[in-house]
């Protein structure tokens, strides 16, 4: 069946870790959105209250968890979307090196950040 299966040149590897990717951000976005919105009174809407929910370590390890589930999944599937357009082999290791520099790039910021903000509340 169309759809349901990696494309060629994607591999089965990638594309069951988009799969689970995805649905990590369904999950997770669903606590995120909980805990941030329904939970806080009034939601986190100021920086204190944000310095203060990060003084928690399991919402920082959730957000981060969230920040990489994100960016893999993003990035696998414009990996995805440029397959489409049947790139060379050499331009495909181009755009793998872009992809996977964009990425590490990324995470190491927002993990960065998030301990930060963390630090911050100490």
């Amino acid at each position: 069946m169309p759809g349901i299966q990696p494309k060629a040149r994607e591999g089965a590897f990638l594309w069951l870790i988009k799969i689970l990717a995805g649905l990590s951000i369904v999950i997770v976005l669903g606590i995120h959105f909980v805990v941030n919105h329904l939970v806080a009174p009034e939601g986190l809407l100021n920086y204190s209250d944000v310095v203060r929910y990060y003084q928690n370590p399991w919402v920082v390890t959730m957000e981060i968890f969230f920040l990489i589930t994100v960016v893999t999944h993003a990035l696998i599937g414009i990996r995805s979307i440029l397959l489409d357009l049947n790139p060379s082999d050499s331009l495909l290791s181009i755009i793998n090196l872009i992809l996977a520099v964009a990425g590490v790039g990324a995470v190491t910021y927002g993990i960065w950040l998030a301990l930060e903000i963390a630090s911050r509340g100490q």
